[in-house]
């Protein structure tokens, strides 16, 4: 994985577009709501903390290249999510014992 040069700009932006992408979403979306969570808690991170190796630390889930892949994918799929409208409800009732496990 090659090293990030300015992992904050990076995570700036994808933070950025992905609440942009958010606001897409009903207020009260389960998935909005967490996900805003955790995007605003770690953008505050990405703007008062300079230092890459306590960034890291405080968001406490790999290296910073780590951080950004993840982003990445949150942007992705919260724009997917926008297309799939998960928290509509089903056009069908689901068949006796759909969600059932033995």
């Amino acid at each position: 994985m090659a090293v990030a040069k300015d992992p904050h700009l990076a995570l700036r932006v994808l933070y950025t577009k992905t609440l942009a992408a958010l606001e897409k979403l009903p207020k009260d979306a389960a998935y909005r709501q967490h996900t805003e969570g955790i995007i605003n808690d770690r953008f505050d991170l990405v703007k008062t903390v300079p230092n890459v190796a306590e960034l890291e630390q405080k968001i406490n889930c790999g290296q910073i290249e780590q951080v950004i892949i993840q982003a990445e994918a949150e942007l992705s799929l919260a724009r997917k999510m926008a297309d799939w409208k998960a928290w509509e409800p089903l056009v069908s009732e689901a068949p006796e014992g759909q969600w059932k496990w033995p």
